[in-house]
């Protein structure tokens, strides 16, 4: 094995274990605004899960380059109607929430 393919291994190494350790931390921001969400709308969170639908990079507010991550999850009011819901985050920052027949709803 050469030293410049050993750096490179480790290089993308360490990118790959930021990226796992920063879409965890994401998907947790996501996975609490989504239960709050629901808890504030008197409605169950289903699975007490999200699912990453989208994963792109972005601007922040500042400029500086962010992953941009869409989120669904899904939720109920009656224990039999499904209904569907979105997380948008920049980053590990909630800028957009919203639940399937209701309003738009920021952080």
């Amino acid at each position: 094995m050469s030293f410049s393919f050993l750096i490179g291994f480790l290089c993308l190494s360490a990118l790959g274990l930021w990226f796992w350790r920063d879409s965890l931390g994401a998907r947790e921001q996501a996975r609490a605004a989504s239960s709050r969400a629901c808890q504030r709308s008197g409605v169950q969170l289903l699975d007490d899960t999200v699912a990453l639908e989208r994963l792109w990079p972005r601007r922040d507010r500042d400029g500086r380059l962010k992953l941009e991550r869409l989120y669904v999850f899904e939720f109920t009011d009656t224990g039999h109607n499904r209904q569907v819901g979105s997380v948008l985050l920049i980053g590990w920052r909630v800028e957009v929430l919203q639940m399937e027949g209701g309003d738009l709803l920021l952080p």
